[in-house]
């Protein structure tokens, strides 16, 4: 097994202000605060679901293997 981590690069592609406040704090959660600032988390489940509930104001730009 390869000792690197999987990656996923996102960037906020829309704002937040017309969203609902579960799907802000997601957005938050994820470490972006403006758009079209791109943020590097790891690959795990629990991103993944963040990234699926919040896939129509986000882009996933690179994933890193």
């Amino acid at each position: 097994m390869s000792s690197k981590k999987r990656s996923l690069t996102l960037k906020l592609k829309k704002g937040t202000i017309a969203c609902n406040p579960n799907q802000r704090a997601t957005v938050n959660g994820l470490g972006l605060k403006r758009r079209e600032q791109e943020v590097t988390l790891e690959n795990t489940p629990a991103v993944r679901g963040m990234v699926k509930k919040v896939l129509h104001l986000v882009e996933v730009v690179a994933e890193t293997r």
